[in-house]
C-alpha cells in the first residue's frame, strides 16, 4: 500500500519577533501562506519495522536529522506502530531556503502516515505532534493561511489573501536559522503591522497586503549576504507590487498582480539567480491534498 502526499512551500507575508522567552525561543507573529511549490513525499509500507528515507537530492539527509523521519519515529513511538516505512522524497522546494521545506515534508509525513498507519487522528492532533518536530510543521500540517504566535505553533486560520503571481528567488547559499535569530537585537527591530497585515488581507486588498509586508529578520540575513539584497533589488527594479524574505532566508519574493510583470520579473531574474520560481498562492486549508 502507498499513500501519496503534497508537501507545499509557505511564505512569511510578516514576521515578527517580540522577544525571547526564558525557553530560549523567540515569542513571534507571523502570517503565513501556502504555495503551489510543493516537495512530493511517497509513503509505502515495509515489512521490516524500521524507517527508511530515500531521496534522490544530496541535501536530504536520510537519518534522524531529516524532519519526515523524526516524523514518523514519533508517531511510531507515540502509538507503537510496529509497521515499517519507506518515505520517498521527491525535492522541488530549494533546501534551506526559508521556505520551510523540512517542516512541510515532517507534516506531509504526518498526515500520510496518519492515512497509512490507520492512526485516525484529527489534523488539530496532527499539528499538536507537529509542534514536537519543529516550529514550522504545525503550520505545515493545516497549510492554507494563519497567523502563527507563540513559537510558531499557535495557528489561527485566516481567509486566503487577494490572489496574485508569487515570483520567488534563492540564490546558492544557505543561511543557518539560529544563527541570524543569535544575531537579532530584539530591542532594535521596527516591527512589521502585523494586525494590518490581517486586515488587509480579511478585506481582500491586495494594495494593502503589499503595503504591510515585512520581516525583522531580513536585516540580519542582508547584513550577512548582500547577495539577498541584489535580489530584493533587481525585483523592485523589474517592477514587483512588494519584495520581502521569507523566514531567516535567503529566498527572496514578490508579490505581483499581472502576468506581463511576473514575466518580466521571472525572466530578468533567471539570468541572475539559479532557482527562480513563479506559483500561485494556495490560500485555503482545504486546497492542501
Amino acid at each position: 500500500m502507498k499513500v501519496l502526499v503534497k508537501a507545499p512551500a509557505k511564505i512569511n507575508l510578516s514576521l515578527d519577533v517580540l522577544h525571547k522567552r526564558p525557553d530560549g525561543y523567540h515569542e513571534v507573529e507571523m502570517v503565513m501562506t501556502t504555495i503551489d511549490l510543493a516537495d512530493r513525499i511517497e509513503l509505502s509500507l515495509l515489512e521490516e519495522d524500521r524507517i527508511v528515507i530515500h531521496s534522490h537530492n544530496r541535501f536530504v539527509p536520510d537519518d534522524q536529522r531529516n524532519l519526515a523521519y523524526q516524523a514518523a519515529h514519533l508517531l511510531k513511538e507515540r502509538f507503537q506502530v510496529k509497521q515499517g516505512v519507506l518515505i520517498g522524497i521527491e525535492k522541488t522546494i530549494p533546501v534551506a531556503a526559508g521556505l520551510a521545506g523540512g517542516s512541510s515534508d515532517a507534516a506531509a509525513t504526518l498526515r500520510g502516515l496518519n492515512k497509512l498507519w490507520k492512526l485516525g487522528l484529527s489534523l488539530d492532533e496532527l499539528a499538536v505532534l507537529g509542534a514536537e518536530i519543529g516550529s514550522d510543521v504545525s503550520f505545515c500540517v493545516y497549510g492554507g493561511t494563519a497567523l502563527a504566535t507563540g513559537r510558531g505553533e499557535i495557528i489561527k486560520e485566516l481567509p486566503a489573501p487577494p490572489t496574485c503571481w508569487i515570483v520567488l528567488a534563492k540564490p546558492f547559499i544557505g543561511v543557518s536559522t539560529a544563527e541570524v535569530y543569535r544575531r537579532l537585537n530584539v530591542e532594535k527591530v521596527q516591527h512589521p503591522p502585523t494586525k494590518q497585515m490581517i486586515s488587509a488581507i480579511e478585506n481582500g486588498d491586495f494594495n494593502g497586503v503589499c503595503n504591510s509586508v515585512g520581516n525583522v529578520l531580513e536585516d540580519v540575513t542582508l547584513s550577512l549576504y548582500p547577495e539577498v539584497a541584489q535580489i530584493k533589488d533587481q525585483m523592485k527594479r523589474f517592477g514587483a507590487d512588494a519584495v520581502l524574505m521569507s523566514g531567516s532566508g535567503p529566498t527572496v519574493f514578490s508579490l505581483v498582480a499581472h502576468d506581463s510583470r511576473m514575466h518580466r520579473i521571472y525572466n530578468g531574474l533567471r539570468g541572475f539567480c539559479d532557482q527562480v520560481f513563479a506559483v500561485r498562492m494556495l490560500g485555503e486549508r482545504h486546497t492542501l491534498d
